[in-house]
């Protein structure tokens, strides 16, 4: 159903990419739209690494790119093959003119299979679920709709219930992403603590709190969130600090990289205006990553004055960003206490407006309101 919607952002990311590099590695949760969107690049061969026909198509790299009279090689789930690396690195080294994709549901070196890193041959585009910025070309028209179903296409298009998806994800998740790479056995336990990091989802992580409500040791927990941001089931943010000694400098937050899988863990069939707050910050840190905003951070202090997302950039300016379900509700506070740290740098509130983006006065600040589009990196 989602084959042939648009989905020219990723496009765009995907040749700037190649611009930089020969390999495109495509990652991101499973079900966020990974193989739809490479097959829809155009003039490629593409080949589902899943089948054994494809393994022995590949057993002679040079003869295989040799073969190739296309501009464009696709290898979607590159890691079910033998040695990936070997032939991904053949492709990069000998056929430079060549472009290649190459998509997982993993950080690259999370499977022992890549004995390369593939340092200066490839870019790293991380798929996220379905963007503000692509609601329309979705058909969404009611963007808490999109809060409470998630960002993943079969949810998102009504052609799966939330209800019985997820589970069913859960499922395949831990099978394909998380036990063929890290061969776990606590299953139950496992999924329990990632209930519990999707019911906490955007709060600050307490490590031995999550451990006794999961009943498992807490170097277990430290190991289990390590697999959840390889397999892009969280992100973790880390507090930015310069040295002030008030700021809190050790205590991560963790989201969980679907609204519609904390909706499913926190039982929520319906949203509240309070729920849609935070349900929206996700919506906005998904569109940071998806712009390829390398490193976003929060900051806090200990008088608990708060910015959801702080962004370093070039010259030492740091962008203070604030998320809000309605504009009226920013009071602050937060942002001038970071801004007598931190004054270099742009100030944001992103909500739902409509219209284009303005700028307001915010506690003595200049802050342009804006939507997630418009927050590029």
């Amino acid at each position: 159903m989602d084959v042939t919607i648009p989905r020219p952002h990723w496009q765009r990311r995907l040749a700037q990419a190649w611009t930089q590099a020969p390999i495109a590695w495509l990652t991101g949760p499973r079900r966020a739209g990974k193989t739809v969107l490479a097959q829809q690049i155009p003039d490629a061969v593409f080949l589902n690494c899943d089948l054994p026909s494809v393994a022995d198509r590949l057993v002679d790299p040079e003869e295989f790119y040799r073969s190739v009279r296309r501009p464009v090689v696709v290898f979607d789930e590159v890691h079910q093959l033998p040695d990936p690396s070997r032939l991904l690195k053949i492709a990069a080294d000998a056929f430079p003119s060549l472009k290649v994709l190459a998509t997982g549901s993993s950080t690259l070196a999370a499977t022992r299979k890549f004995r390369d890193s593939l340092a200066g041959r490839k870019r790293v585009v991380e798929l996220v679920p379905v963007l503000f910025d692509e609601l329309e070309a979705f058909g969404v028209a009611d963007l808490q709709d999109r809060l409470r179903r998630g960002g993943l296409p079969p949810v998102l298009l009504g052609a799966q219930d939330p209800e019985g998806f997820f589970p069913e994800w859960l499922d395949s998740y831990f099978a394909r992403d998380v036990q063929e790479l890290f061969h776990l056995e606590k299953r139950a336990a496992f999924l329990r603590v990632l209930h519990l990091v999707m019911r906490q989802s955007g709060g600050l992580l307490d490590v031995s709190k999550l451990a006794a409500a999961g009943e498992v040791s807490r170097p277990t927990v430290m190991h289990w969130l390590d697999i959840y941001e390889i397999t892009h089931a969280i992100h973790t943010l880390r507090p930015f600090s310069g040295g002030g000694r008030r700021e809190i400098v050790a205590q991560p937050k963790v989201y969980g990289f679907d609204t519609g899988l904390i909706c499913h863990a926190r039982g929520w069939d319906h949203l509240r205006p309070d729920d849609c707050g935070g349900l929206w910050e996700h919506l906005v840190l998904e569109s940071l990553i998806a712009h390829g905003t390398l490193r976003v951070h929060y900051w806090r202090d200990k008088q608990h004055r708060e910015v959801d997302f702080v962004v370093p950039r070039r010259g030492g300016a740091i962008d203070a960003i604030e998320c809000k379900w309605r504009v009226t509700s920013l009071d602050g506070r937060g942002l001038k206490a970071f801004r007598e740290h931190y004054p270099k740098g742009r100030n944001f509130i992103v909500a739902p407006i409509h219209g284009e983006p303005y700028e307001r006065q915010v506690a003595g600040l200049t802050v342009s309101v804006v939507t997630p589009r418009d927050l590029q990196a």
